[in-house]
């Protein structure tokens, strides 16, 4: 009897073994309006989830586990999925880029995530913060910078040790990317500040026909795009150009993409100016990357923006990406 009672008893503790869960849960409340639809998804996942008209969601995803993009459009945000999470998400502002808080099974790796997204959004994650700064103050800066991700690590306890790994890593090159190029950086910094004249371009091949040269838009705002048709980084930031193109249309500021494409690539870019149907002022860099004004403001990587002003002074050598909503921002600020 006492034998039978045990094994019953063993029976009864497997029973109520909790089930491995093999999917996600997912639901929220989204603060942006009209909004019908959002998508979640990675290169090998995608799925659609539908918007009650109050804003709330909630679904039920079987995923492989890694980050995610949760998306309306381009307006968009990363999260970390796992088989077994159960999130709640609530998002800070109408726009997924605001941020988003989390609670519930996987909100503490996604709430980290959500952190280090803010920080590298910030001043703090811009490399040219440090670039612009002496050397004392510089060095002072990486050590703050340093000390504010760790202190971001430390309060994770839980992070998922994926998520951990990967992020050591990418703090890693980071901070090994600011040392190695801040010393020719903070020069060309110093070299080209503001207010201080632009080098200039000279007859540069006009896709629309003839040649143009910087002296050609004296008296209008010039920003830059300079950019080659195999570079990805340039193509991606193509979409966010032509839509500020097309925002400041027939205002002050004339908006100028200079290819640094090789000879041998020239029907390259003709064909992908014309297919993409670019806007603005597109140019044919002299001698690629051995053009006078490329060697003079020091570029050796692409994408790279230039900000000039009317009388043809630098406003930033180094400026913020289509992408980067702090551009739009600085161009009303000018009064364009």
């Amino acid at each position: 009897m006492r034998k039978i009672s045990w094994i019953f008893a063993l029976l009864l503790i497997v029973s109520c073994k909790k089930e491995k869960v093999d999917y996600v849960t997912l639901k929220g409340t989204i603060k942006t309006p009209n909004l019908e639809k959002i998508t979640i998804g990675n290169r090998t996942y995608s799925k659609e989830i539908i918007i009650q008209k109050d804003g709330t969601f909630s679904d039920t995803l079987k995923v492989t586990d890694g980050i995610h993009l949760i998306s309306n459009g381009k307006d968009r945000t990363t999260l970390y999925l796992k088989n077994g999470y159960n999130l709640n998400l609530k998002f800070k502002g109408e726009k997924f880029s605001e941020g988003v808080s989390f609670e519930g099974v996987g909100s503490e790796t996604n709430t980290f995530l959500d952190n280090k997204r803010s920080f590298y959004l910030s001043e703090m994650g811009n490399p040219k913060t440090y670039f612009e700064l002496e050397k004392e103050a510089y060095e002072a800066k990486v050590i703050e910078a340093k000390t504010t991700l760790q202190d971001l690590r430390d309060k994770a306890i839980n992070l998922d040790s994926v998520i951990r790994s990967m992020d050591s890593r990418n703090d890693k090159s980071f901070f090994n990317y600011i040392a190695a190029n801040y010393e020719t950086n903070h020069k060309n910094l110093v070299r080209f500040a503001k207010g201080k004249k632009s080098p200039v371009f000279k007859n540069y091949e006009n896709f629309k026909g003839g040649t143009t040269s910087l002296s050609d838009l004296k008296g209008k705002y010039v920003y830059i795009d300079v950019w080659a048709t195999w570079c990805a980084p340039c193509k991606a930031e193509i979409p966010y150009l032509k839509d500020l193109e097309k925002e400041f249309h027939g205002k002050n500021i004339e908006f100028v993409s200079i290819s640094v494409d090789k000879s041998n690539a020239h029907e390259n870019w003709e064909k992908m100016v014309k297919t993409k149907n670019l806007k603005g002022i597109q140019l044919y860099a002299d001698n690629n990357f051995d053009s006078d004004f490329i060697v003079e403001y020091g570029i050796n990587s692409i994408p790279r923006f230039i900000l000039i002003d009317p009388e043809g002074n630098i406003i930033d050598s180094n400026a913020d990406r289509p992408s980067n909503p702090k551009l739009k921002e600085l161009l009303i600020e000018l009064g364009i």
